[in-house]
């Protein structure tokens, strides 16, 4: 029994959306629908899954764009982020111009997700985190059996989230990675909103802004 993920790199952002399914069940989720949903679902069909839900981190436009027609389209259930975010994804449409993404509905979540809630895929669990800091209602989702974390923009290869959008705050991102995220194990790998995949122990060692290092200054 074990989770599978499936990164598809969508929008001009190259977002990372993850589709992922337990394989006992074929039963799936997809985290951050941010658009090009045909080649979402191309995958969904190729592994032959039934979605259950989507899942999202953050209201942001590239990660929650295509989360309203993509709810519709497979008559699912729109599950995340944290309360918090409802202004980024009450003006989606809004940014959706601005950004030159013709389409783009604004999203109205089914269910919140709070810090300590967990959300089911077929058999497997996925634990929830708060992690604001790059938005103020941010979560991750975590796979304790896999040891794998889908971390949204919070934290990436190399670098973290931006903290200049509204209602960001660098040192609330930096409390969110050190207290929330360091503290599953430096094993942990994770997905994150765009470029590849890593691990903790690696940021740790060398992330030019969290590394343990740069923090003891």
């Amino acid at each position: 029994m074990s989770l599978r993920v499936e990164v598809v790199p969508v929008t001009p952002f190259q977002q990372n959306c993850s589709v992922i399914w337990c394989d006992q069940k074929l039963e799936g989720a997809v985290i951050d629908p941010g658009g090009d949903l045909e080649k979402i679902t191309a995958v969904i069909t190729q592994h032959d899954i039934q979605i259950k839900q989507i899942l999202l981190t953050h209201g942001h436009l590239d990660h929650a764009g295509g989360a309203t027609d993509l709810s519709q389209q497979l008559n699912v259930k729109i599950n995340g982020p944290q309360k918090e975010d409802n202004f980024w994804l009450d003006a989606m449409e809004q940014h959706g111009q601005s950004y030159g993404f013709p389409g783009v509905k604004n999203c109205k979540p089914d269910t919140w997700l709070n810090d300590g809630e967990s959300v089911k895929v077929g058999n497997e669990t996925l634990q929830v985190f708060h992690c604001p800091g790059h938005t103020p209602g941010h979560i991750i989702f975590y796979h304790e059996t896999s040891r794998l974390a889908f971390v949204g923009d919070v934290l990436f290869k190399g670098s973290i989230g931006r903290t200049d959008f509204p209602k960001g705050d660098l040192q609330t991102l930096i409390n969110s990675i050190t207290q929330k995220l360091w503290p599953l194990g430096n094993e942990v790998r994770f997905v994150s909103g765009h470029g590849p995949i890593s691990d903790f122990a690696s940021e740790r060692q060398s992330n030019p802004f969290v590394s343990d290092s740069v923090l003891a200054r």
